[in-house]
């Protein structure tokens, strides 16, 4: 997938999106502008970015930048970029808690429109474990899953105990770099390893993929506790250093 199908989608969600000279940028909120693909580490200069907040009317810009850059909030990109993806490459804890996921739960793609429905039950207990409930609505996901239904690159994966969905993903593929963007479950099967076994399969799968190098998982947040990534560095998956700029 190309990144104007991105662009496509985030459209359709009803995001103003701009094109410059290093990068795609759409407004987050508050006509703040984040630059995507996530995943790109670009180095826009004085004359793009005071461009940016012409056209885009911004009051700030965010984006990764690379390390040696010289401005810029030491960060990280949670990443995963070995050509393979296995169980012996994992902790002894992490290996456990696949098999468990899998001892217990069915995986595989689902409809867009179970993540649309479904979905959201568990985005909803998600964001009250991570003490952000009404940070996202109903509505809101109804609009992000139905807006990407005939996107190419655009998936998403479920875990399922019976015929209950107790944990998924949503992931897009850009280039060589498959992003995860949001991942959720029940609270009640989160001992039983779903979200586990969910991860491991959906990257084994991907990694064996024509084109595919890495997986991306996600940005460093600026603003919460270091133990927020901390399952996903479980699952083998590394902090690539970055440096993440606030303009």
């Amino acid at each position: 997938m190309n990144p104007e199908i991105f662009a496509e989608w985030l459209r359709r969600q009803g995001h103003r999106v701009v094109r410059t000279s290093s990068s795609y940028w759409y407004d987050q909120g508050l006509r703040v502008y984040q630059a995507f693909p996530y995943h790109w580490l670009i180095k826009p200069d004085e004359n793009e970015i005071q461009q940016l907040f012409r056209q885009g009317h911004a009051l700030g810009l965010r984006y990764s930048t690379p390390l040696p850059a010289s401005e810029g909030y030491v960060s990280y990109h949670v990443v995963y970029e070995q050509p393979l993806y296995s169980l012996e490459s994992l902790s002894k804890k992490a290996r456990y808690d696949v098999r468990q996921g899998l001892k217990h739960c069915a995986i595989g793609p689902i409809t867009m429109e179970r993540m649309a429905t479904e979905g959201w039950e568990l985005r909803a207990e998600t964001l009250i474990r991570q003490n952000r409930a009404g940070a996202e609505t109903r509505n809101w996901w109804w609009n992000l899953c139905h807006t990407a239904v005939d996107l190419e690159g655009i998936e998403t994966w479920g875990a399922f105990i019976g015929d209950r969905l107790a944990a998924s993903l949503l992931a897009i593929t850009c280039d060589d770099c498959c992003s995860i963007l949001y991942q959720q479950s029940r609270t009640e099967f989160l001992s039983e390893g779903v979200n586990n076994a969910l991860t491991f399969m959906f990257v084994e799968a991907v990694l064996k993929r024509f084109g595919v190098q890495r997986v991306f998982y996600g940005l460093h947040s600026l603003d919460a506790p270091p133990s927020v990534d901390s399952y996903k560095f479980r699952m083998n998956f590394i902090p690539r250093p970055v440096r993440q700029r606030v303009v």
